[in-house]
């Protein structure tokens, strides 16, 4: 029979209710690695599983902090703490603070403690040995990055993230700027893991994935009810618990790389050609700002999404400012067909717009995706509004979850929109039907103006 020695005196562990796990959730609550990420179906025991870890390791001395996005969820882990340790509780070796859901050991910084937390501001000023991050792919990124990390470093602690798939229906509550942030780091903490493993050392990450069958505390009957009227990518994702493949399925752009392609900002030659893609609208207006190298590299440097109220004199005059001094080879923007009368507004005031090359938006994604496949995009660290549209602009689905040729909600991704009309010129080689002339290899348009010397030339 197990015990721990606390201040106060000894703690039966063995008779501490509810720490009953599963042996795949026995390797959880006993790993030794300092970052834990668990990926895990509906109702698969993970809030269960986290409040036992968080208990043994309390009674072992070390410090404990529970956040999750919302009150429902931080709840259900302080009842399983709670339930697990009611018999010290009852006997006064353990202190309980219910407003501020707190467990601790009298005159010691000894404690359990769990709180709701969308990001990072939310655990400032707190501290734990043992961090846990509930739903962690509804939380800002933040959360870890600016404060969880630094905690954690500081008192030589661990971190567990626990996550779910992320269901397609939940982005309207996600606070988290890359929607698939969690299965990435899932999949990065599987490389680091394959990598100590064949190199014979430990390693600092351990992965755990629970199918929501894996819970054998669950009712059959109950979860086959649950299960009963699922598609068949939402039986994947929240059953199953496998995102990837679903999730990368409807990421429009799901083959931008940010490992190599999200690049710091860096100074541009003059002599680079410029390119400025176009999306026309009074509430929306939106342009991006993009320098070409002399191998067809194409880096996406500025963006511009200034709202509503201003002319298209006041456009203009801001696109001459950022661009003064440079070669603008070509500028594109608008509907092929529809949106004539707009650029030969833009033309009035001496700034030629032409129609895309493509008229479906299906074509133009297809080029750019292209583009990206072949390592063509690189994009500056400052786009951010640019990045938060790439990472959440998704595929529509039908009733059966079937992927369509439609992004979904369109009308909000104004810098993407630019962006296929303005990358969809350029001709990747590995999109068939484009020919193998080689990427960025396109005819520069003759604008007329001084600072392209009406020539012609070829790039790439």
């Amino acid at each position: 029979m197990t015990t721990s020695t606390l201040p106060n005196g000894p703690v039966n562990v063995a008779r501490l209710r509810n720490i009953d796990v599963h042996p795949q959730q026995k390797a959880f609550v006993d790993s030794t690695a300092k970052h834990i990420i668990v990926r895990a179906g509906r109702r698969g025991g993970k809030t269960t599983m986290s409040a036992t870890r968080a208990v043994m390791r309390f009674l072992d001395g070390h410090r404990q902090l529970y956040a999750a996005p919302t009150a429902d969820q931080m709840e259900t882990f302080w009842f399983e703490v709670k339930r697990a340790l009611q018999e010290p509780i009852d006997a006064k070796v353990f202190y309980v603070n219910e407003t501020e859901h707190v467990i601790e050991v009298p005159r010691t910084k000894q404690r359990i403690r769990a709180k709701t937390a969308w990001n990072a501001d939310t655990l400032r000023g707190d501290y734990a040995d043992d961090l846990y991050l509930e739903e962690w792919q509804l939380m800002n990124e933040d959360t870890w990055g600016e404060v969880g990390a630094p905690m954690i470093a500081d008192n030589n602690g661990t971190v567990t993230f626990i996550y779910t798939p992320r269901s397609l229906l939940s982005a309207g509550v996600s606070k988290a700027k890359d929607p698939l942030h969690a299965a990435k780091m899932y999949k990065r903490a599987e490389e680091e893991e394959g990598a100590a493993l064949r190199e014979g050392r430990a390693s600092d990450w351990a992965t755990f994935h629970f199918t929501s069958w894996d819970n054998p505390f669950i009712s059959r009957q109950g979860l086959q009810y649950l299960t009963k009227y699922m598609t068949k990518e939402a039986y994947r994702r929240e059953i199953l618990a496998e995102d990837d493949e679903a999730e990368n399925a409807l990421l429009v752009y799901s083959m931008f790389d940010e490992r190599t392609q999200l690049i710091d900002p860096m100074p541009l030659p003059k002599e680079w050609p410029r390119y400025v893609g176009h999306d026309f609208g009074q509430s929306h207006p939106a342009a991006l700002f993009v320098a070409s190298d002399p191998t067809g590299n194409l880096y996406i440097y500025d963006e511009y999404l200034p709202g509503p109220g201003r002319s298209v004199y006041q456009h203009t005059e801001e696109f001459k400012r950022r661009t003064e001094g440079l070669h603008v080879m070509k500028r594109i923007g608008g509907n092929q067909t529809t949106e004539d009368e707009i650029r030969q507004g833009y033309s009035a005031h001496g700034w030629h717009i032409v129609a895309p090359k493509w008229a479906k938006p299906a074509k133009q994604i297809e080029v750019v995706q292209g583009l990206m496949e072949r390592n063509r995009v690189f994009v500056f660290k400052t786009c951010q509004a640019f990045l938060d549209e790439i990472r959440n602009c998704l595929w529509e689905v039908d009733k059966d979850s079937v992927r369509l040729d439609k992004v979904r909600n369109e009308h909000n991704y104004h810098l993407l929109s630019a962006t296929r009309y303005l990358l969809s010129d350029f001709t990747p080689e590995t999109v068939a039907g484009y020919g193998t002339k080689g990427v960025g290899r396109r005819e520069a348009y003759d604008s007329g103006e001084t600072h392209t010397g009406g020539r012609r030339a070829l790039y790439g």
